[in-house]
């Protein structure tokens, strides 16, 4: 791809994926009459944000928080336009909180409700860590303690709920998102056949960059004291927007080196996650993606076409 390429980002949704461009946002979702429904959201480039987002360790807060805002309404829009196949409510008689805990496990990991995620995974690790500290009470320990405490409630989490059906149809969703991007990066021609034979995987996935926060919160807690407790409750509140920025900048590194062999492996712990975070699709998962990326393409050279989608 050439380095002028325009960049796209995307976000697996309820039976669907949304795509982002330079100036405009895509949603397509698969119905139960087999239909393909869109969702648009030009983008609004508020002066304050353009000017943050030039500005290193600063523009990672601020194109999260910018992402969370479109990113809510397109998970609205699938959430709103879901539906249950027939005979599925008998089945899952009992089991309707799967709605709700798929939206809820696609926020969380998503930009949606990072930062409500970011505090549950921070502080509950340190209180754990801190609870140990009679028998574990050096600083080096403690913020060792607390990461691999950090790793186990993350993995934990994303290996429960991706074992319930409608996740894992989250997560497949999730697998063609990427493997568009990369057919797409790769210049091949977006097709079922093209698109099926790439990489699950992609380097600039958020699901690299929780992990980076977890990576860079250690290495980062080694510059504060831990004593006393509430000295290190308000450092770990304080640095994460100092953690999130950083680890924006090294998901941007790794990307930026992921075709130099020996710099390559740097970003190999964020694709071992997405293991986790992104299940092989289907061949009709893949066509629904193409679609919503096809669609934005259009729309960015017409943007005349949004008027005839649902658009916000």
């Amino acid at each position: 791809m050439s380095n002028n390429a325009p960049v796209y980002g995307g976000q697996a949704l309820l039976e669907g994926v949304m795509f982002t461009g330079q100036d405009h946002m895509v949603t397509a979702i698969r119905r139960n009459d087999d239909s393909i429904d869109y969702f648009h959201v030009k983008k609004e480039k508020k002066p304050i944000f353009q000017k943050l987002k030039k500005i290193p360790f600063v523009r990672g807060v601020v194109a999260l928080i910018e992402s969370a805002g479109f990113g809510s309404r397109h998970l609205q829009f699938a959430s709103d336009r879901y539906d249950v196949t027939p005979g599925e409510e008998e089945e899952n008689s009992g089991e309707e909180p799967s709605k709700l805990m798929m939206i809820l496990g696609v926020a969380v990991i998503g930009v949606l409700s990072f930062l409500f995620g970011k505090f549950v995974f921070t502080l509950v690790p340190m209180f754990l860590a801190e609870f140990l500290k009679p028998w574990f009470p050096g600083k080096t320990v403690q913020i060792f303690i607390e990461t691999g405490f950090k790793l186990i409630l993350l993995l934990g989490y994303l290996q429960i709920i991706s074992m319930t059906p409608l996740i894992k149809r989250v997560f497949q969703y999730h697998g063609a998102e990427h493997k568009v991007i990369n057919c797409y990066e790769a210049g091949l021609d977006l097709t079922v056949e093209n698109v099926q034979k790439q990489s699950r995987l992609h380097y600039r996935c958020g699901s690299s960059f929780i992990l980076f926060t977890v990576i860079v919160g250690m290495f980062t807690y080694f510059f504060v004291p831990v004593d006393p407790l509430w000295v290190r409750l308000v450092s770990r509140i304080l640095l994460i927007p100092v953690v999130i920025g950083i680890s924006f900048e090294v998901l941007q590194a790794t990307n930026a080196v992921r075709e130099i062999p020996v710099l390559r492996y740097l970003g190999y712990p964020g694709l071992w996650l997405q293991l986790l975070t992104t299940k092989e699709p289907k061949d009709e998962m893949v066509e629904v993606a193409i679609a919503s990326f096809k669609k934005l393409h259009e729309v960015e050279k017409n943007p005349a076409i949004a008027q005839t989608l649902v658009h916000d």
